[in-house]
């Protein structure tokens, strides 16, 4: 009897659809060498984000640190760097509380388990680029961690699901803030060296004009690298670093 099942159940058909409906990320102009890290998520919110957003983080985060570094000012770099990495403690900040939160009303409610998916979960091994790409991991980890427990308390009528709603919007809200920060700042960056390049007619090695870069293909990491040609004039503040940090600020969600 205990073999009878009354509903269908994943299969894996879920995980097949998240990953068949992102572009790939086409990681083959990366020569770096990266930490296999094995990853598993199980909720809903953890398996897309994980999908969409962390690929894209770390090639745009490769692109600042490295690729950005040779061509423009240590000290620029530096500073986008560093605001990249407060938005990540910000972000860690805010899941470490909610799911301290969580806990809390668990225990005070007398809650012993917590809601599991019947899905099958996504376990993937992930290569980590950077520091910066290590630490978007975890707070995809921790997301995935709060989100069972918030929809246990739902189901226990502990917080309502309008709460739940809230809640749940502001730090996914945070998380892809993240990820759309690191991607303005690296083409707020590429617009810089591309003004540069035409300034002064960079070449490469091999005395050819080194092609550059559009920002479609940081926004969209899977689609090929298409050459594209910088504006012939650059606005004084757009050759600074206060641009980059006011297009991060400004640029709409994805």
């Amino acid at each position: 009897m205990s073999d009878i099942q009354i509903v269908k159940v994943d299969q894996g058909g879920v995980n097949a659809r998240i990953l068949a409906k992102e572009t790939k990320a086409d990681f083959r102009r990366i020569e770096a060498a990266s930490v296999k890290m094995p990853t598993r998520f199980t909720s809903a919110e953890g398996k897309r984000f994980f999908v969409r957003l962390f690929n894209t983080l770390q090639l745009n985060t490769h692109f600042i640190s490295v690729i950005a570094r040779t061509r423009l000012d240590h000290d620029d770099i530096a500073k986008v760097e560093a605001t990249i990495r407060a938005q990540l403690d910000a972000v860690n900040e805010s899941l470490n509380s909610a799911i301290d939160d969580a806990e809390a009303m668990f225990k005070a409610h007398g809650i012993t388990s917590v809601a599991t998916y019947d899905t099958v979960a996504l376990d993937v091994e992930v290569g980590v680029l950077s520091s910066s790409g290590r630490r978007f991991l975890e707070v995809l980890g921790k997301l995935d961690q709060l989100m069972p427990l918030l929809q246990t308390l739902e189901i226990h009528e502990v917080i309502t699901a309008q709460a739940v709603d809230i809640q749940r919007a502001a730090l996914k809200r945070q998380v892809r803030d993240v990820a759309n920060g690191a991607r303005n700042f690296a083409m707020g960056l590429r617009r810089r060296m591309n003004a540069m390049g035409a300034r002064q007619g960079f070449v490469d090695d091999g005395g050819q004009a080194e092609p550059t870069l559009g920002p479609d293909a940081m926004a969209n990491p899977g689609v090929p690298a298409q050459e594209s040609l910088p504006k012939p004039e650059a606005s004084a503040t757009e050759s600074g670093l206060v641009s980059v940090v006011e297009t991060a600020n400004v640029s709409g969600q994805d």
